[in-house]
């Protein structure tokens, strides 16, 4: 893409209302726009981020039999009365509206309910089980006070995965495939060095210990004290058996072990090789895109702007062409690297070498290709690493090769 047609510009400073280190990086470099209080617009930069993460995820999630969905975010509230999480005082960050004829309705800020009553339509025999159920949806929460960017917001696209198994050890399997994946995750957006799997409290959600992913960082909000960093272990503030020095993080994700409280509300059975009917043990596993987003900027960003790692950067290569000169063999290049399936922000713009520079840095992509007057007679491309400014000069061959590495 040109970056002459992108419709968003780059700017010196963020909006004054924003505090957060993801807020003013991201709105800075075009990626988001802030509408109100909690509520922010992707742009084609963010979205792009926002879809390489969801494609990340839809990879893991698949790899462990997972079958992706896509639910209404209107919600009929007969459905949360069975398990009596209709009520504010259960569940205090509902937005709730009314139809036209007065009735009540919710606007969906998770979908335990929703889908197990779905799955009494499907799910009669042991033939019907395990089942793995997920989604990507938009979620809406009335938080009190939002805050933190895009990592604590009133509407957010979420993944949401819920499983349905036979028996408890069935269950605790997948649980732990299921953890497994989301460490995966967390390693492939370049978080995994600093993330936690962090024995925590269920909250609204089950009164049984439940499982966050926390990673390290001074914008966290929570607390968590590290029990073994060889297999990355922790516990939250709030369990009591914990140790050593609480570290500041961000959760980026959470796994919970429902038992069968939300299939038994229900009627959500099914029927053993004998004919008897059975409990069906379910677990809820999520992940908010955009909060997952906001840590690695906090956590990966320097003093120069937003540093993406590889697979969730919105392009691959950052093509710069410095001088009118140099403009004809940067055409060149750029059609070169996109004729081989090579994703490219060609920043073909007038303006100052060093503005470009700047830009460049504050976007983040992970390479950048340089291009001034002195490749025109070398032939050789300036290629910078954004993370660790390391420079080299190559060829566009190379540089297509070392890219499809």
């Amino acid at each position: 893409m040109r970056q002459s047609e992108l419709f968003t510009k780059t700017r010196k400073e963020a909006p004054k209302d924003e505090v957060s280190k993801n807020a003013i990086l991201l709105t800075r470099a075009g990626f988001i726009h802030k509408e109100l209080a909690g509520v922010y617009s992707y742009l084609p930069l963010g979205l792009r981020v926002v879809k390489n993460i969801e494609n990340i995820i839809r990879e893991e999630m698949n790899a462990i039999g997972g079958q992706e969905v896509l639910m209404t975010t209107l919600q009929d509230p007969e459905i949360w009365k069975k398990t009596n999480r209709w009520d504010d005082k259960v569940v205090d960050n509902w937005f709730k509206t009314k139809l036209a004829n007065g009735n009540d309705l919710g606007i969906a800020n998770t979908h335990e309910e929703p889908m197990t009553a779905m799955l009494t339509e499907f799910v009669s025999s042991y033939k019907d089980l395990p089942l793995y159920t997920y989604q990507f949806q938009t979620k809406f929460r009335n938080e009190l006070r939002a805050k933190s960017g895009i990592m604590r917001v009133r509407e957010f696209l979420m993944k949401d995965m819920y499983s349905f198994n036979r028996t408890e050890d069935e269950f605790k399997e997948f649980y732990e495939k299921c953890a497994g994946a989301y460490l995966k995750i967390f390693a492939r957006v370049g978080l995994g060095e600093k993330t936690y799997r962090t024995v925590a409290a269920g909250g609204s959600f089950t009164t049984n210990l439940t499982d966050e992913f926390q990673t390290l960082s001074e914008a966290g909000e929570d607390i968590i004290y590290i029990t073994d960093e060889s297999k990355k272990m922790a516990v939250n503030k709030e369990v009591e058996d914990r140790g050593g020095e609480g570290r500041k993080s961000i959760e980026v994700g959470n796994i919970f072990p429902y038992g069968s409280k939300y299939p038994d509300a229900f009627g959500l059975q099914f029927q053993d090789e004998k004919g008897e009917k059975k409990s069906i043990f379910m677990g809820a596993y999520g992940i908010g895109l955009g909060r997952l987003m906001g840590t690695v900027v906090e956590v990966l960003s320097d003093e120069k702007g937003i540093v993406w790692p590889r697979e969730v950067a919105p392009f691959q290569v950052h093509l710069l062409s410095l001088t009118e000169e140099a403009k004809k063999l940067a055409d060149e290049a750029y059609q070169t690297l996109i004729s081989h399936g090579i994703e490219v922000l060609y920043d073909d713009r007038d303006m100052r070498a060093g503005e470009k520079f700047a830009d460049a840095d504050l976007i983040g992509i992970p390479m950048q290709v340089i291009i001034g007057t002195k490749a025109l007679v070398s032939k050789m491309l300036e290629v910078k690493e954004r993370a660790t400014g390391k420079t080299e000069e190559l060829k566009v061959e190379d540089i297509i090769n070392k890219l499809k590495r």
